[in-house]
């Protein structure tokens, strides 16, 4: 029988486990280092180490790795064995402070946007005590930043601790000012919502576009789709089911709190939710949890898809990521209370996230940019490009009130009677949700719901991380100096939410209406990733990053470069998969099926001269013309792709691929799926729409 509080960190090294290895005054000055963010005491290293090393060996590791994010969006590792030989056949077993704190892999060949040349190959690792080590598959996993020799940060992770320390440091001083003296920490906390496909394994592999790319590059539209809206919390497939049980097992060995799971509204989407956590540990355990989801997928005998469009004409996957602000003496920030009117911190607080969405709008579309993201955003099913705020009607009537000057009218929540006396009344809700908004409150927390669904989510929070704790202490500055505290703050409210309160929006975000108005308020709509990219190097965003001390101009410039760069090589890897798939799949196959036509036409003939064979004719002449079309289409896709592919820079590169390359893709992609609606099934070569989405059990 399965014992979930038994099993819930049992691969973990955690508090519990570091409380009972540990000797007191060792376990208190690395709960010193996580809790407060201080340097590390370098003499318990050792300690720390050797007993870290025993209770993974106990938990069946040989190897340890230094797991660490570079600036490819995905995980990276290299397993070193404990052991040391001491002798010709004898080895003991052994790990060092040495080797907890540092590690060294090549740094020559991830990406970083030119701050390594290929032969410059040193890098470092540095473990991050803050997020709990972990066993899997036979190592020790320790968390790291990875960084150049010349100590730039080369991963998500070292500008994400930096943007923490950032906004605790600035939060703090805003407590102060309201009489809070026992905080001594504040930490963003982040529950990252994770939406998947799955699909039966056999079917993948016969799909060159999933497995080079990640999602279908063609494809017509099944006979059914998720008009019905029946599989939207659905029951749970057989298949599923037993694949969501083992994925919730193994997660809750690994100490993640997956909490929620459910159908999704396309069919074979599903989602996943885990209780908040820490930013870099909830960052972590996200790179983890998309690594278990297609590792148990595999042992079900299905496919984890996490491409942010994998079918077209059915929803998208995203990730919505829950931000908030809360004190090491678990006080939430972002809690209005009973009466947020009166509660002038959570006010100031709200001022503050109005200003960052309204100011730094450009690089929150920034932070969740990409080519799969693309195909996503604006569409009916996930949030549109425009960055706008949902605040819900209480905060909004509260808002203006401020704005306005006037009185605010509570006409309090109401309870919910729904007509029947055997359902209990409650209390509704101070705002409904709308999962049309890109940044949403949703009552103690922001929901930021643009990101992909295989992005890593570090960046967005760093952004929101870094943009908070500079509009905290711009609010500081002002606060510590005037003479009375209670008017300043009023003041600061009021002047802050007149002058950003255009980014509120808690109407329709799918409208053309809300685009149209956006455009009147002045807020940016920034559709194509290669138009946000840009905005990482503007003056005002560096200069947001560099006084803060979360990363530096050259570090933002090779970021910059990167996003450029993944989206150019992601396109030109589709492009040439489309190309591939219909030479030698889908032209053959037509062909194939219209010289089958014509026998069949043939032999009709020779029965009867009157026999017209006109359904036969009917279909060569329509084929015949879309397959010369597609081929055709191939032709030209392969010539836009040669033209983008020499481009002077990456920033170049990429806008071709996005402005020529895209368009010839879709032209291509049109020809082969009207093909794929009037060619037999026997003859057509891959599995369709329907074969992949509806015949999982």
């Amino acid at each position: 029988m399965l014992s979930v509080p038994e099993i819930f960190a049992s691969m973990v090294f955690s508090d519990r486990v570091m409380r009972e290895r540990l000797p007191n005054n060792v376990y208190r000055s690395l709960i010193k280092t996580i809790e407060r963010g201080k340097a590390i005491d370098p003499s318990i290293a050792d300690c720390v180490a050797n007993a870290m090393k025993d209770w993974a060996i106990e938990k069946g590791a040989t190897h340890y790795t230094h797991w660490f994010q570079p600036l490819t969006g995905v995980t990276a590792e290299k397993h070193d064995a404990f052991i040391s030989p001491i002798g010709s056949c004898q080895v003991i077993m052994e790990f060092s402070g040495k080797e907890l704190i540092k590690g060294e892999p090549d740094a020559s060949s991830f990406p970083s946007g030119g701050l390594r040349a290929t032969f410059e190959a040193r890098g470092y690792t540095a473990w991050d005590p803050a997020s709990y080590a972990f066993v899997k598959d036979g190592s020790l996993y320790i968390p790291t930043a990875f960084c150049s020799y010349n100590g730039e940060a080369l991963d998500s992770k070292t500008p994400l601790l930096r943007s923490m320390d950032a906004v605790s440091e600035q939060a703090l001083r805003i407590l102060r000012l309201f009489g809070d003296t026992t905080s001594k920490r504040v930490f963003s906390t982040v529950g990252a919502e994770q939406e998947y496909f799955l699909i039966d394994k056999e079917t993948y592999k016969k799909r060159k576009d999933l497995i080079y790319t990640g999602r279908t590059l063609f494809g017509a539209p099944a006979p059914k789709g998720q008009e019905m809206e029946d599989h939207y919390f659905g029951t749970l497939k057989t298949r599923v089911s037993s694949f969501m049980h083992d994925l919730d097992r193994e997660l809750w060995a690994l100490g993640i709190n997956a909490k929620t799971k459910h159908n999704e509204v396309a069919p074979s989407q599903h989602e996943l939710a885990p209780v908040y956590a820490t930013t870099n540990l909830a960052v972590d355990q996200n790179a983890l949890m998309m690594e278990c989801m297609k590792k148990i997928a595999e042992k079900h005998g299905l496919v984890c898809l996490l491409h942010e469009k994998p079918f077209a004409g059915i929803n998208g996957s995203g990730k919505h990521n829950n931000w908030s602000l809360s004190t090491d003496t678990g006080k939430n920030l972002i809690n209005p209370g009973e009466t947020p009117s009166e509660n002038a911190q959570f006010l100031l607080m709200l001022a503050a996230m109005v200003k960052v969405v309204d100011e730094y709008s450009d690089l929150l579309r920034l932070s969740v940019a990409s080519a799969g993201n693309d195909h996503r955003l604006g569409a009916d099913e996930a949030p549109p490009a425009i960055v706008s705020m949902f605040i819900g009607d209480e905060l909004e009537a509260i808002v203006e009130s401020i704005v306005d000057g006037t009185a605010y009218k509570n006409n309090g929540r109401g309870i919910m009677n729904l007509g029947v006396p055997s359902l209990p009344t409650f209390s509704k809700d101070t705002t409904d949700r709308n999962r049309t908004s890109p940044f949403a409150f949703t009552g103690n927390k922001f929901e930021f719901r643009m990101l992909g669904a295989s992005q890593n989510i570090a960046l967005p929070n760093v952004v929101l991380n870094t943009a908070v704790a500079d509009v905290l202490k711009g609010f500081a500055d002002i606060l510590e100096t005037s003479p009375d505290f209670d008017a300043a703050v009023k003041t600061l409210i009021k002047d802050n939410l007149t002058a950003h309160k255009r980014v509120i929006f808690n109407g329709n975000g799918y409208s053309h209406e809300w685009e149209l108005e956006a455009e009147r308020r002045g807020l940016p709509n920034l559709k194509r990733s290669v138009d946000a990219f840009g905005c990482f190097t503007s003056e005002k965003n560096v200069a947001l990053f560099e006084r803060t001390g979360v990363m530096s101009r050259t570090e933002i410039e090779s970021r910059e470069e990167i996003l450029y760069e993944s989206y150019a090589k992601t396109v030109n890897i589709e492009a040439k998969t489309m190309i591939e798939m219909a030479r030698r799949d889908y032209i053959p196959a037509v062909s194939k099926y219209t010289g089958m036509l014509s026998e069949t036409a043939e032999s009709k003939l020779t029965v009867s001269e009157e026999e017209t064979c006109f359904v036969e004719k009917s279909l060569i002449s329509e084929l015949s013309a879309l397959n010369m079309e597609a081929y055709k289409a191939a032709n030209e896709l392969e010539n836009k792709m040669r033209k983008a592919d020499i481009a002077g820079n990456v920033r170049e590169c990429a806008e071709k691929f996005c402005g020529s390359v895209i368009p010839a893709m879709e032209k291509l992609r049109k020809k082969i799926d009207a093909m794929e609606r009037i060619t037999a099934s026997e003859f057509w070569p891959v599995p369709t729409y329907g074969d992949m989405t509806y015949y999982v059990d």
